[in-house]
């Protein structure tokens, strides 16, 4: 037979040939939904806009519960604590600064809080489309891996010299003359002080934390998602139920990493340099404050990640859904 023939053999109509080579076998999710399904790079670039847009509506919504979460992590026991809980801190901070006293440091989470999104959602997206199996589903550890790389990347990228800033305005507050003027006055100062290394405090224990809270989250979220569609992986989820998935991810977030977060917040602090380390950080607060030191700030920390992960896992999905329709 000639070549021709052997192609027509081949890739013929009579797609029921027993020469027939299906180029989707084995494949079922790429037969069904063409070759969208299998570009990741799309999908990816698709979860960096919508999740740059998430971040900055989600973070105007929710930061005064991160403004109190802060200033209870840093209030050490002793002749310095200032604050008997939440609403002594908010009372306290109203009373000397107002009520844009509880949006200090917004302007730092804001300009952190798109890119960081951006890049936790297009790399969970791009890994997902990478890990998917051929059921078009992610497995358990396909669910854990995507969110610990998700969360790595946004530690490296964006939350590490975030964080790092926004503790040091939120802590230069507590002082009698604070000295940074607006954010890029104080990221100025800190470069200047501190050299490049300055925004990157506690890198160690933001990767640790950023990785565990996204595997978490994004495990828990697509797990009640599948529960909830069934033997229906079409099957659409209502905002609302996502947004109740997004809470209870939230929750288990913050009882599984706590501690991290409150070590991660004492080395990003202006007074980070008495320890030698993250371990010597860790052990310091074992020691002088005991063991209860480490889920400090875990009721506002609760209130507002519960929020947030509910507020942004809505607001994606819809952006999501819109983009899905239009953009191929």
């Amino acid at each position: 037979m000639d070549r021709l023939g052997m192609l027509s053999s081949t890739f013929g109509p009579n797609k029921h040939s027993s020469q027939f080579r299906n180029p989707f076998g084995g494949r079922p999710w790429m037969e069904q939904h063409g070759a969208a399904a299998a570009a990741p790079g799309a999908k990816g670039l698709k979860g960096i806009v919508a999740g740059g847009i998430t971040g900055g509506i989600e973070i105007c919504i929710t930061f005064p519960t991160e403004y109190v979460k802060t200033q209870l992590q840093l209030d050490e026991k002793g002749a310095t604590k200032q604050y008997n809980g939440i609403m002594d801190c908010v009372k306290k901070t109203v009373k000397t600064n107002g009520v844009l006293g509880l949006y200090r440091g917004l302007s730092v989470l804001l300009y952190g809080s798109i890119p960081k999104s951006a890049v936790r959602f297009g790399a969970f997206e791009s890994l997902k489309g990478r890990l998917m199996e051929p059921n078009g589903q992610l497995s358990t550890s396909g669910k854990l891996l995507a969110g610990l790389g998700a969360g790595v990347a946004e530690a490296i990228l964006a939350v590490t010299p975030m964080e790092t800033v926004k503790v040091k305005f939120i802590n230069d507050q507590r002082s009698a003359t604070p000295k940074y003027k607006g954010f890029f006055h104080g990221v100025g100062m800190i470069v200047r002080q501190e050299g490049l290394s300055g925004v990157y405090k506690g890198l160690t224990a933001t990767i640790l934390k950023q990785g565990s809270n996204q595997a978490i989250r994004f495990y828990v979220m697509e797990t009640l998602k599948d529960v909830y569609k069934g033997d229906d992986p079409s099957k659409p989820v209502p905002k609302m139920v996502v947004g109740a998935f997004g809470a209870v991810a939230g929750a288990a977030s913050v009882f599984g990493n706590t501690p991290i977060d409150v070590v991660k917040t004492r080395m990003q602090g202006l007074e980070a340099a008495k320890y030698k380390n993250t371990a010597d950080c860790a052990l310091q607060i074992w020691k002088n404050e005991g063991p209860m030191a480490f889920y400090k700030g875990t009721v506002p920390r609760l209130s507002r990640v519960c929020l947030d992960v509910a507020i942004t896992f809505m607001i994606y999905d819809s952006f999501m859904d819109l983009f899905n329709k239009f953009w191929r």
